[in-house]
């Protein structure tokens, strides 16, 4: 699934292609996709205007004019891919290509999505921080709210594993398995380690390896993983800068881990955790 850096760096294609421009077109070719798609969806989408596109934790909000915004997630496999109006002749329509909006510049872009995980939503702007999906979200681990001392105190108390906490959109949002692996051996945190001792000094040194690990995947494009793509249709590279995710066996990053066991991998909560025994305590 996209984590926080892949969606925003398909915030940021989506940008210059987007902001300003008018929808004169939006196709709908299926009913459906994890959940029904709004009634009447292309037809009040169609003629108005982008004013901006951001992010709140793995979601993508476009927001247009007339107080709406369109609330979108990639899901498992969705893709935004971008065809530029006036860079040759468009490739065919796949059979995924479930929606595409066609601006006033003639650029396209299309909304893939295989498994049909991803949903699309249509609400009054000042409904937005009450939608179900982002209701009680956490702060953004970008933001100037999320630092050592908030961490401490949302961790404070919590009887489960580090690795769970983190993904807990209550206590951050948008955080996913990778980086939060990835972060937790930066800050040489084990994922064992129960969450309400992260406290003082360890909690400002995982905060800024949450902040420091999602800045350098979002400068990379994100991490590839089967169907993400960017929208302007390149791959991520981040997955080439990974310490342990995916890495079971091998020695991290300037350790000597390799000449014992290596990078170790153990399942937490139905999903795979890799981590460094030797430099993650």
């Amino acid at each position: 699934m996209p984590e926080l850096p892949e969606v925003e760096t398909v915030v940021r294609g989506l940008r210059p292609k987007l902001e300003g421009r008018r929808l004169t077109s939006v196709v709908q070719r299926c009913r459906a996709l994890r959940f029904p798609l709004p009634r009447d969806f292309a037809n009040r989408l169609t003629g108005r205007r982008v004013i901006s596109i951001a992010r709140r934790a793995k979601y993508i909000l476009v927001h247009l004019e007339g107080e709406q915004v369109l609330i979108c997630h990639l899901g498992m496999s969705g893709r935004m891919v971008v065809e530029q109006a006036g860079k040759g002749p468009r490739r065919p329509l796949e059979k995924h290509d479930h929606i595409i909006f066609e601006t006033d510049r003639g650029d396209e872009i299309r909304f893939n999505d295989a498994r049909r995980f991803g949903m699309m939503d249509l609400v009054a702007a000042d409904q937005i921080s009450a939608h179900k999906l982002l209701k009680g979200l956490g702060p953004e681990p970008l933001g100037n709210s999320f630092n050592g001392p908030y961490l401490a105190a949302a961790l404070k108390g919590k009887r489960t594993p580090i690795k769970a906490a983190l993904l807990d959109q209550k206590v951050v949002a948008g955080l996913g398995n990778i980086y939060v692996c990835e972060a937790l051996y930066h800050a040489g945190c084990s994922p064992r380690r129960q969450a309400f001792t992260v406290q003082c000094g360890r909690a400002e040194k995982l905060a800024r390896s949450i902040r420091d690990v999602l800045n350098r995947a979002i400068a990379a494009g994100g991490s590839s993983l089967r169907d993400y793509v960017q929208a302007d249709g390149e791959l991520g590279y981040f997955q080439h800068d990974w310490a342990v995710y995916g890495r079971e066996g091998e020695a991290c990053p300037g350790c000597d881990c390799g000449q014992t066991s290596g990078i170790r991998r153990l399942v937490q909560s139905g999903r795979s955790t890799f981590y460094c025994s030797a430099r993650q305590r």
